[in-house]
């Protein structure tokens, strides 16, 4: 079963769980697109979720979900709250949800965790949740080790519930290489980062189009912490403060309110530019539903195109 037959959405396509990007109008925007929005809970405490929720509802008819960042102190309560405002499909990161799966379950919510290995799989496929987003370490922000190549086969092979494939998508021929790999769908940010609809400020905005292939870093690896972001003044001051040998506190007590300088003050040299390895296919700013259009229509075009060199 695609992806978009298990949500009832247009297209088999989920938007990631950007922290302070994802609000409940851009995630209204994109199922209003034919994709699956999700609310980024990351950055808000439990009302202001519910506030995003209640936005959301009002902007659109059609389904959307909540990510949820279990290390954030108010897990607890957003995992409450989601079930008070009759939300259908939670995926979560950062830490393993099973003290919530039985009561979300009970409320009929659908619930996808966030994996970059298959260890976590196999401790949560029992808990009767609804398949998983494997996400390899070419996606942007908090990153795995392997690969979407290698880690969404392996996932596949491991369980019989739905994979979605995350990390590196950004293009038809990208799509048609995640059903290939046995996904039933995709999770994509960085492409729907350069969309019209999405808030972040237009230098971020401008930065990622400026991007090459190789113009993302991971910081954080020395202290169990690695995100993909951008190149920048901040990032190399980060990697030379690892390089000496600084202590997870110190890392983090220096990147202290760098995404949101970068989302709300369009802060390119100190900001937190949290980005994909696909940020070099980027070239312009659309809309989300043409930029989702053009996705299946190219994959489609490359299927079609593969089948008949393989008759």
């Amino acid at each position: 079963m695609k992806l978009n037959e298990i949500l009832g959405t247009e297209f088999p396509v989920i938007q990631g769980g950007m922290a302070n990007i994802a609000t409940g109008e851009f995630a209204a925007a994109v199922s209003n697109a034919g994709a699956l929005g999700l609310i980024g809970a990351g950055g808000m405490n439990a009302e202001t979720l519910r506030e995003n929720i209640r936005r959301c509802k009002a902007l659109t008819d059609k389904p959307f979900g909540v990510n949820i960042m279990l290390m954030n102190p108010a897990a607890a309560e957003m995992a409450q709250v989601v079930i008070e405002e009759g939300v259908k499909v939670v995926t979560t990161g950062a830490g393993v949800p099973s003290q919530f799966v039985p009561a979300w379950k009970a409320a009929g919510i659908k619930i996808f965790p966030v994996v970059s290995a298959t260890t976590l799989v196999r401790r949560l496929a029992p808990l009767g949740v609804d398949g998983f987003i494997a996400e390899g370490t070419e996606s942007g922000g908090h990153v795995g080790e392997l690969t979407t190549m290698a880690l969404v086969p392996q996932v596949c092979a491991c369980t019989d519930l739905p994979v979605i494939a995350a990390g590196g998508i950004a293009s038809g021929r990208q799509l048609a290489a995640a059903f290939a790999l046995g996904a039933c769908g995709v999770q994509v940010g960085t492409c729907l980062l350069v969309s019209e609809e999405c808030p972040i400020h237009e230098n971020y905005k401008q930065a990622i189009l400026k991007a090459k292939d190789s113009d993302t870093t991971v910081t954080g690896r020395s202290v169990n912490a690695p995100v993909r972001i951008l190149k920048n003044q901040m990032s190399r001051e980060y990697l030379k403060l690892e390089r000496a040998g600084a202590e997870r506190m110190e890392l983090e007590k220096f990147t202290l309110g760098s995404l949101r300088r970068a989302v709300f003050d369009g802060d390119t040299k100190t900001g937190s530019l949290m980005c994909g390895q696909v940020a070099g296919q980027l070239h312009e700013i659309r809309p989300l539903r043409v930029i989702l259009e053009e996705l299946i229509r190219d994959c489609r075009s490359v299927l079609a195109e593969t089948e008949q060199k393989w008759r």
